[in-house]
């Protein structure tokens, strides 16, 4: 839960920097984090679907 925290508090520093990207590195970095959260979404659903918890 603080990883999620402290990823969150990044994400908002980044996002204040995004502004003043370039498009191509802004789109590039959202799709990173796109990717990040749904295999992270992946791997808590089949953590529960298992029974186990962290």
């Amino acid at each position: 839960m603080l990883f999620l925290v402290a990823s969150l508090l990044l994400l908002g520093v980044v996002l204040g920097t995004v502004a003043h990207a370039p498009l191509g590195f802004t789109v590039i970095a959202a799709a990173v984090i796109a990717v990040w959260l749904g295999i992270f979404g992946l791997r808590e659903r089949h953590a529960r679907r298992r029974g186990t918890s962290h």
